[in-house]
Protein backbone atom coordinates (compact mmCIF):
# COMPACT_ATOMS: atom_id res chain seq x y z
CA UNK A 1 0.00 0.00 0.00
CA UNK A 2 1.17 3.56 -0.81
CA UNK A 3 -0.08 6.40 0.73
CA UNK A 4 -0.74 9.87 -0.96
CA UNK A 5 -0.90 13.27 0.81
CA UNK A 6 -1.68 16.42 -1.25
CA UNK A 7 -3.17 14.08 -3.73
CA UNK A 8 -5.11 17.26 -5.47
CA UNK A 9 -1.99 19.52 -5.21
CA UNK A 10 0.16 20.33 -8.20
CA UNK A 11 2.74 17.29 -7.09
CA UNK A 12 0.83 15.17 -5.53
CA UNK A 13 -2.06 15.01 -8.37
CA UNK A 14 0.40 14.13 -10.81
CA UNK A 15 2.15 11.10 -8.50
CA UNK A 16 -1.52 9.46 -8.29
CA UNK A 17 -2.29 9.17 -11.99
CA UNK A 18 1.32 7.78 -12.01
CA UNK A 19 0.69 5.26 -9.57
CA UNK A 20 -2.80 4.51 -11.27
CA UNK A 21 -1.25 4.01 -14.50
CA UNK A 22 1.48 1.29 -12.62
CA UNK A 23 -1.62 -0.30 -11.32
CA UNK A 24 -0.50 0.00 -7.83
CA UNK A 25 -3.12 -0.28 -4.33
CA UNK A 26 -3.30 3.70 -3.25
CA UNK A 27 -4.79 5.19 -0.39
CA UNK A 28 -4.72 9.25 -0.41
CA UNK A 29 -5.17 11.64 2.52
CA UNK A 30 -7.50 14.33 0.98
CA UNK A 31 -9.43 17.09 2.97
CA UNK A 32 -11.99 17.12 0.48
CA UNK A 33 -12.08 14.57 -1.62
CA UNK A 34 -14.52 15.75 -4.23
CA UNK A 35 -11.40 17.37 -5.66
CA UNK A 36 -10.02 14.26 -6.48
CA UNK A 37 -10.50 13.28 -10.42
CA UNK A 38 -13.64 11.17 -10.53
CA UNK A 39 -11.16 8.24 -12.67
CA UNK A 40 -8.68 8.21 -9.64
CA UNK A 41 -11.33 8.76 -6.78
CA UNK A 42 -12.92 5.54 -7.61
CA UNK A 43 -9.92 3.65 -7.63
CA UNK A 44 -8.16 4.51 -4.13
CA UNK A 45 -8.78 4.33 -0.77
CA UNK A 46 -9.55 7.52 0.93
CA UNK A 47 -9.07 9.33 4.34
CA UNK A 48 -10.66 12.06 4.67
CA UNK A 49 -9.01 14.98 6.74
CA UNK A 50 -5.54 17.00 6.93
CA UNK A 51 -2.59 15.33 7.05
CA UNK A 52 -1.66 17.22 10.43
CA UNK A 53 -4.17 15.22 12.02
CA UNK A 54 -2.37 12.31 14.28
CA UNK A 55 -6.44 10.38 13.69
CA UNK A 56 -5.94 10.61 10.07
CA UNK A 57 -2.30 9.80 10.25
CA UNK A 58 -2.74 6.72 12.17
CA UNK A 59 -5.33 5.49 9.57
CA UNK A 60 -4.11 6.39 6.68
CA UNK A 61 -0.52 4.64 7.51
CA UNK A 62 -2.01 1.03 8.97
CA UNK A 63 -0.68 -0.96 6.46
CA UNK A 64 1.42 1.26 4.35
CA UNK A 65 4.42 0.14 2.88
CA UNK A 66 5.98 3.70 1.55
CA UNK A 67 4.62 7.53 1.93
CA UNK A 68 4.74 10.75 -0.19
CA UNK A 69 5.13 13.22 1.93
CA UNK A 70 4.65 17.02 1.18
CA UNK A 71 4.02 19.42 3.52
CA UNK A 72 1.57 21.89 1.62
CA UNK A 73 2.35 25.61 1.65
CA UNK A 74 0.59 28.45 3.95
CA UNK A 75 0.96 31.81 3.15
CA UNK A 76 -1.18 32.88 6.41
CA UNK A 77 1.37 30.84 8.75
CA UNK A 78 2.90 33.11 11.39
CA UNK A 79 6.21 30.72 11.88
CA UNK A 80 7.50 28.92 8.73
CA UNK A 81 9.53 26.09 10.37
CA UNK A 82 6.81 25.39 12.65
CA UNK A 83 4.41 25.27 9.91
CA UNK A 84 6.42 22.41 8.11
CA UNK A 85 7.07 20.71 12.06
CA UNK A 86 3.30 21.05 12.70
CA UNK A 87 2.50 18.58 10.01
CA UNK A 88 5.95 16.51 10.24
CA UNK A 89 5.88 15.26 14.27
CA UNK A 90 2.36 13.48 13.64
CA UNK A 91 3.51 11.77 10.75
CA UNK A 92 6.95 10.81 12.23
CA UNK A 93 4.58 9.39 15.63
CA UNK A 94 2.59 7.68 13.06
CA UNK A 95 5.50 6.59 10.96
CA UNK A 96 6.73 4.78 14.26
CA UNK A 97 3.47 3.15 15.26
CA UNK A 98 2.45 1.98 11.74
CA UNK A 99 5.92 0.27 10.93
CA UNK A 100 6.22 2.54 7.54
CA UNK A 101 9.27 1.35 5.99
CA UNK A 102 9.69 4.23 3.07
CA UNK A 103 9.18 7.77 2.42
CA UNK A 104 10.05 10.09 -0.43
CA UNK A 105 9.12 13.74 0.83
CA UNK A 106 9.22 17.01 -0.89
CA UNK A 107 12.28 18.89 -0.44
CA UNK A 108 14.80 21.57 -1.57
CA UNK A 109 18.00 21.80 -2.77
CA UNK A 110 20.75 23.65 -0.78
CA UNK A 111 21.02 21.94 3.00
CA UNK A 112 24.37 22.14 3.07
CA UNK A 113 24.15 25.87 2.98
CA UNK A 114 23.95 26.43 6.81
CA UNK A 115 22.62 29.77 6.42
CA UNK A 116 18.91 30.86 6.73
CA UNK A 117 17.07 30.36 3.53
CA UNK A 118 13.41 31.10 4.43
CA UNK A 119 10.93 27.99 3.63
CA UNK A 120 13.79 26.37 2.09
CA UNK A 121 15.50 25.91 5.82
CA UNK A 122 12.11 24.61 6.87
CA UNK A 123 11.96 21.67 4.56
CA UNK A 124 15.65 20.57 6.03
CA UNK A 125 14.35 20.95 9.42
CA UNK A 126 11.41 18.42 8.10
CA UNK A 127 13.72 16.08 6.54
CA UNK A 128 15.78 15.59 9.51
CA UNK A 129 12.61 15.43 11.67
CA UNK A 130 11.78 11.96 9.45
CA UNK A 131 15.30 11.19 9.28
CA UNK A 132 15.41 10.93 13.14
CA UNK A 133 12.81 8.23 13.02
CA UNK A 134 14.88 5.82 10.84
CA UNK A 135 12.43 5.18 8.35
CA UNK A 136 14.05 5.13 4.73
CA UNK A 137 13.88 8.26 3.38
CA UNK A 138 14.35 9.90 -0.24
CA UNK A 139 14.36 13.29 0.02
CA UNK A 140 13.87 15.05 -3.22
CA UNK A 141 15.52 17.98 -3.41
CA UNK A 142 14.60 20.46 -6.26
CA UNK A 143 15.59 24.18 -6.93
CA UNK A 144 12.94 26.91 -8.82
CA UNK A 145 9.71 25.29 -10.01
CA UNK A 146 8.79 25.85 -13.89
CA UNK A 147 5.14 25.98 -12.58
CA UNK A 148 5.90 28.94 -10.58
CA UNK A 149 5.58 30.46 -13.73
CA UNK A 150 2.05 29.73 -14.52
CA UNK A 151 0.73 32.41 -12.23
CA UNK A 152 2.29 34.85 -14.67
CA UNK A 153 0.22 33.71 -17.52
CA UNK A 154 -1.78 36.89 -17.59
CA UNK A 155 0.89 39.11 -17.45
CA UNK A 156 3.01 37.36 -20.08
CA UNK A 157 0.06 37.65 -22.35
CA UNK A 158 -1.20 41.31 -21.83
CA UNK A 159 2.42 43.00 -20.64
CA UNK A 160 5.31 40.83 -22.05
CA UNK A 161 6.73 40.56 -18.44
CA UNK A 162 8.58 38.07 -16.79
CA UNK A 163 8.83 38.93 -12.96
CA UNK A 164 11.18 36.88 -10.80
CA UNK A 165 12.69 37.92 -7.42
CA UNK A 166 16.16 37.10 -8.71
CA UNK A 167 19.97 38.27 -10.53
CA UNK A 168 18.99 39.11 -14.25
CA UNK A 169 22.58 37.48 -14.81
CA UNK A 170 22.67 34.54 -12.55
CA UNK A 171 21.66 31.02 -14.07
CA UNK A 172 18.95 29.99 -11.90
CA UNK A 173 18.53 26.15 -11.84
CA UNK A 174 15.03 24.78 -12.96
CA UNK A 175 12.58 21.83 -12.88
CA UNK A 176 9.11 20.75 -14.10
CA UNK A 177 6.60 19.37 -11.41
CA UNK A 178 6.43 16.49 -13.93
CA UNK A 179 10.00 15.20 -13.53
CA UNK A 180 9.39 15.48 -9.81
CA UNK A 181 6.85 13.36 -10.00
CA UNK A 182 7.76 10.73 -12.11
CA UNK A 183 10.34 10.11 -9.70
CA UNK A 184 8.25 10.50 -6.88
CA UNK A 185 6.20 7.48 -8.31
CA UNK A 186 9.18 5.41 -9.60
CA UNK A 187 10.80 5.45 -6.04
CA UNK A 188 7.36 4.83 -4.10
CA UNK A 189 6.28 1.95 -6.07
CA UNK A 190 10.06 0.24 -5.85
CA UNK A 191 10.68 -2.30 -2.78
CA UNK A 192 14.08 -2.06 -3.26
CA UNK A 193 15.84 0.53 -0.97
CA UNK A 194 16.59 1.13 1.94
CA UNK A 195 18.39 3.79 4.06
CA UNK A 196 18.31 7.57 3.62
CA UNK A 197 19.58 9.81 0.73
CA UNK A 198 18.88 13.60 -0.70
CA UNK A 199 17.95 13.23 -4.95
CA UNK A 200 18.62 16.22 -6.48
CA UNK A 201 16.32 16.90 -9.71
CA UNK A 202 17.19 19.82 -11.75
CA UNK A 203 16.25 20.07 -15.39
CA UNK A 204 18.67 20.29 -18.24
CA UNK A 205 19.09 24.20 -18.88
CA UNK A 206 21.36 26.76 -17.06
CA UNK A 207 19.91 30.27 -17.90
CA UNK A 208 19.66 33.07 -16.33
CA UNK A 209 16.05 35.13 -15.63
CA UNK A 210 17.11 37.34 -18.87
CA UNK A 211 17.63 33.89 -20.27
CA UNK A 212 14.29 32.87 -19.56
CA UNK A 213 12.42 35.73 -21.06
CA UNK A 214 14.03 35.49 -24.09
CA UNK A 215 13.31 31.71 -24.70
CA UNK A 216 9.66 32.82 -23.74
CA UNK A 217 9.90 35.73 -26.63
CA UNK A 218 10.83 32.82 -29.07
CA UNK A 219 8.34 30.35 -27.87
CA UNK A 220 5.31 32.92 -27.55
CA UNK A 221 6.23 35.03 -30.36
CA UNK A 222 6.00 38.25 -28.83
CA UNK A 223 8.80 39.98 -26.59
CA UNK A 224 9.10 39.10 -23.49
CA UNK A 225 11.46 41.59 -21.05
CA UNK A 226 12.65 40.48 -17.55
CA UNK A 227 11.76 42.35 -14.89
CA UNK A 228 12.77 41.75 -11.45
CA UNK A 229 10.70 43.03 -9.00
CA UNK A 230 11.80 45.38 -5.49
CA UNK A 231 11.81 43.39 -2.67
CA UNK A 232 9.85 45.62 -0.68
CA UNK A 233 6.88 46.96 -2.81
CA UNK A 234 7.03 42.61 -3.53
CA UNK A 235 6.44 42.07 0.06
CA UNK A 236 3.88 44.82 0.52
CA UNK A 237 2.32 43.36 -2.08
CA UNK A 238 1.80 40.33 -0.85
CA UNK A 239 1.19 40.93 2.63
CA UNK A 240 -1.87 43.53 0.90
CA UNK A 241 -3.16 40.32 -0.39
CA UNK A 242 -3.29 38.25 2.74
CA UNK A 243 0.12 36.42 3.37
CA UNK A 244 1.48 36.72 6.68
CA UNK A 245 4.17 39.09 7.17
CA UNK A 246 6.56 36.03 8.36
CA UNK A 247 5.79 34.23 4.85
CA UNK A 248 6.66 37.32 3.02
CA UNK A 249 9.81 37.78 4.55
CA UNK A 250 10.27 33.80 4.56
CA UNK A 251 10.41 34.28 0.45
CA UNK A 252 12.35 37.27 0.41
CA UNK A 253 15.30 35.11 2.47
CA UNK A 254 14.88 32.17 0.15
CA UNK A 255 15.31 34.10 -2.79
CA UNK A 256 18.23 35.53 -1.50
CA UNK A 257 19.19 32.34 -0.57
CA UNK A 258 19.21 31.75 -3.89
CA UNK A 259 21.59 34.60 -5.04
CA UNK A 260 23.90 33.21 -2.89
CA UNK A 261 24.76 29.81 -4.74
CA UNK A 262 22.70 27.71 -2.29
CA UNK A 263 21.93 25.51 -5.21
CA UNK A 264 25.44 25.60 -6.58
CA UNK A 265 26.98 22.68 -5.10
CA UNK A 266 24.72 20.04 -5.72
CA UNK A 267 23.76 21.22 -9.45
CA UNK A 268 27.22 21.47 -10.48
CA UNK A 269 27.98 17.89 -9.48
CA UNK A 270 24.77 16.86 -10.88
CA UNK A 271 25.25 13.68 -13.37
CA UNK A 272 21.76 13.48 -15.19
CA UNK A 273 19.36 15.94 -15.27
CA UNK A 274 15.62 15.62 -14.92
CA UNK A 275 14.66 15.05 -18.59
CA UNK A 276 12.19 18.21 -19.47
CA UNK A 277 14.03 21.33 -20.55
CA UNK A 278 12.35 25.17 -20.32
CA UNK A 279 11.91 25.43 -23.59
CA UNK A 280 9.85 22.00 -23.79
CA UNK A 281 7.73 22.83 -20.88
CA UNK A 282 7.15 26.65 -22.36
CA UNK A 283 5.50 24.63 -25.50
CA UNK A 284 3.67 21.81 -23.83
CA UNK A 285 2.55 23.81 -20.55
CA UNK A 286 2.83 27.69 -20.44
CA UNK A 287 1.39 28.35 -23.96
CA UNK A 288 -1.94 26.35 -23.36
CA UNK A 289 -1.80 28.42 -20.38
CA UNK A 290 -1.22 31.85 -21.89
CA UNK A 291 -3.75 30.96 -24.67
CA UNK A 292 -6.62 30.09 -21.95
CA UNK A 293 -6.12 33.54 -20.64
CA UNK A 294 -7.28 34.81 -24.04
CA UNK A 295 -9.86 32.68 -24.54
Amino acid sequence: MIVVTAPTGQIGRQVLDALLDGSEKVRVIARDPAKIAPEARERVEVVQGSHSDPRVLSEAFEGADSVLWLVPPNPRADDIEEHYLGFTRPACEALRQRGVRRVVGVSSLGRGYGKHAGQLSAAFAMDELIESTGVGYRALAMPFFMENLLHQAGALRTEGVLSVLAAPDRALPLVATRDIAAEAARLLAAASWSGQETVPLIGPDSLTPAGMAQVLSEVLDRPVRFERPDGEEYRATLTRYGMHEAWAQGLLDMAAAQEDGIYDPEWRTLDTPAPTGFRQWCREVLIPAVEAMGA
